[in-house]
């Protein structure tokens, strides 16, 4: 309980759990992303030069030059490529060993390098030549391709790889030549340097970069003290603290993994603390920052590709997507609320949490996300619009001391920025390849005619088989080349049947995701888990369950695509925003089998039939979910005061002086 916990420690619950180092290796150990080599003196200094090289050239493309996009996307992977060999060694564990870069690293990062610059270099020649490719041309591009898919290994993993070899054999056996392939794969903006990469080169990699200084001007701890002092005092205060930083973490950074470990470090240990069971609060933390990469503004790196692929704007795309998103993170909000009331958990010391009138004053940590928000909103581009947000940071930070961006904490966001691009830019690349298959080969006809006929033109069914392959793909593949791939070979059976395409994107996106935390392969549960110690299969089906909405709400959009705000007027979106949440009330409090007291079954399955009924736009369901939620809330309060007065009859029926020895 938290009155069990000493107030001289309350300074201690909000601090770091985990110190830095830790909290580096628990990143490493389940994102391949973040399993670096280590430098110090010279070497660090090289690797940093390299790095604010690439930052150069990002900037210098997007706000200077016009290059054609083939030399400017074949560029940006030379560099990363040659990059990414230092930095990334041939198997996790071989990070421990600092300034320690094998001859055989250098060489691959170098030839990966002359393959992309090569294509740069002679760009007119190849474009000339077409199809009627020379030797020289067929090597470069062999060479390129296996390069990339090595670097592709240590970085994001096999199973991506896998994906990708699988279409390039179906090519092969299609009857296509090497030449061919090479040709589609390699030179053309239909291959590795096509959308995917496109998309990264230009506005994904800076929004990582304005992630980065957001991470370095102190938001992070901010975002968790201002959490802590809105929920921490409340019943089961820790976890509602983990979803509310969760959440507000979302708008500036798309890795799950990343998310679980930066704010669970602080919040699992503390809901331990307080009476929560290792698997539970881990699940918690894992299944919020699960869900920061569908909070809007930014969202994950998927969804600047989803407005390239279905030419609908970004900004739209990031409106559509707020009230699924607020019905998430209320759902996993009121499950948590529930469960604390189940088992009589307490909040932290008042004592121990910041107060709220000394935070208001570093409220200006904001101003880059307003500025971000606000530009795109007037029409400026997504990659202009996070220039100046980045550009904002750096200002405000100059507010105050504690906040103030030095030349070293300057370098390091940039260096930052440029390393976690890599593993983004890889993803998209390899899944440009299978676009590029689908492309050559109208491999996506045949995908398309074989669902529609294994789904006997059921959209549920079509749904229900696209929402398996995502989880299946997203078990070994990053959400990018997730949301790429089914949106390629799934997206368009769904928009056939008659769905809005937003609404078809958003399904595929939405499931992409959520394999972060579904069994048996849940990278975010998992990297709870180490921090709770806790089972991390039970982890992930705790996690499973507390985002449950996740696996409502797109069905949901998809048959009615007014919760996406598709047609609808603006007497329309507060009626369906009251009463989404309003069934995301009755539906937590069913699953957790707890409203004001605990429910029997029949209680339990009205509640969750009424949440379901209101989560669904429509006069009618409406109606029939607001009669059932009502219906059970009357008789929670009925038998609740039925209890109390029994417990007072009891207790005045007591003899005086019973109670004493």
């Amino acid at each position: 309980m938290a009155d069990e916990i000493p107030p001289a420690a309350g300074e201690k619950l909000i601090g770091k759990a985990f110190n830095e180092q830790e909290t580096e290796q628990l990143i490493a150990k389940f994102d391949r992303e973040s399993n670096v080599r280590r430098f110090s003196g010279i070497p660090d200094i090289i690797v940093k030069i390299l790095l604010l090289i690439f930052t150069a050239y990002v900037f210098w493309v997007t706000l200077i030059v016009s290059l054609p996009e083939q030399v400017r996307r074949s560029a940006f992977l030379g560099i990363l490529v040659f990059i990414g060999y230092i930095l990334y060694p041939v198997r996790m564990g071989l990070t421990r060993h600092e300034n320690r870069v094998a001859w055989y690293d250098l060489v691959l990062g170098t030839l990966g390098a002359i393959s992309f610059f090569y294509y740069v270099m002679n760009f007119q020649a190849v474009i000339s030549r077409a199809i009627l490719l020379q030797p020289i041309d067929i090597v470069m591009g062999v060479m390129g391709i296996l390069i990339l898919a090595e670097l592709c290994r240590r970085v994001v993993g096999i199973p991506i790889l896998v994906v990708a070899g699988g279409f390039i054999t179906y090519a092969f056996i299609a009857g296509f030549s090497l030449k061919r392939v090479i040709h589609q794969l390699f030179y053309t903006t239909d291959g590795i340097i096509g959308t995917p990469i496109g998309v990264c080169s230009t506005f994904i990699v800076l929004f990582i970069f304005l992630a980065s200084f957001l991470e370095k001007s102190g938001i992070a701890s901010f975002f968790i003290d201002l959490a802590n002092s809105v929920a921490g005092f409340a019943s089961g205060g820790p976890a509602k603290v983990a979803v509310i930083a969760s959440a507000l973490e979302g708008m500036y950074s798309g890795s799950s993994v990343a998310n679980t470990v930066g704010s669970g470090s602080v919040t699992i240990p503390v809901m331990k603390k307080i009476g929560y069971k290792g698997e539970f609060a881990a699940a918690v933390e894992a299944a919020a920052s699960t869900g920061g990469q569908i909070m809007p503004p930014i969202m994950g790196a998927a969804a600047f590709l989803m407005a390239e692929l279905t030419s609908i704007p970004y900004p739209v795309i990031a409106v559509a997507a707020i009230l699924p998103a607020v019905l998430y993170f209320t759902g996993i909000f009121l499950m948590i609320h529930f469960e604390a009331k189940k088992l009589g958990l307490k909040g932290l010391p008042r004592e121990s949490i910041p107060k709220l009138r000394t935070l208001i004053v570093k409220g200006y940590l904001f101003l880059p996300v307003f500025t971000l928000v606000g530009l795109m909103s007037i029409g400026f581009t997504p990659a202009y619009a996070a220039c100046f947000a980045i550009l904002t940071a750096i200002l405000v930070s100059m507010i105050r001391k504690e906040t103030r961006f030095t030349p070293t904490t300057f370098v390091d966001a940039l260096t930052g920025g440029a390393r976690n691009t890599i593993g983004v830019a890889l993803a998209c690349a390899l899944a440009g390849v299978v676009i590029g298959i689908v492309s050559l080969t109208g491999l996506g006809q045949v995908l398309i005619s074989l669902l529609l006929t294994v789904a006997n033109n059921s959209l549920f069914f079509a749904l229900f088989l696209t929402m398996i392959a995502c989880l299946i793909l997203g078990m070994g593949i990053p959400t990018t080349a997730n949301y790429v791939i089914m949106a390629t070979i799934t997206a368009p059976i769904v928009v056939r049947m008659g769905v809005p395409v937003m609404a078809a994107h958003m399904f595929v996106f939405y499931f992409g995701i959520v394999a972060d935390i579904t069994p048996p392969v849940a990278l975010a549960a998992y990297a709870g888990a180490a921090i709770a110690h806790s089972n991390p299969i039970k982890t992930g089906v705790t996690a499973t369950r507390l985002a449950i909405t996740a696996f409502i709400i797109p069905y949901i959009f998809v048959f009615s695509p007014s919760m996406l705000f598709i047609d609808t007027t603006p007497v329309q979106v507060i009626q369906i925003v009251i009463s989404s949440c309003l069934g995301m009330f009755g539906l937590a409090a069913g699953i957790e089998g707890y409203m004001f007291r605990r429910m029997p079954a029949f209680e339990r399955i009205m509640a969750i039939g009424g949440g379901l009924c209101l989560i669904y736009p429509g006069l009618i369901s409406d109606i029939i979910g607001f009669s059932l939620i009502a219906t059970v809330i009357v008789l929670q309060l009925i038998t609740r005061n039925k209890d109390v007065v029994a417990a007072i009859a009891e207790e005045e029926s007591k003899p005086i002086g019973s109670e004493i020895p």
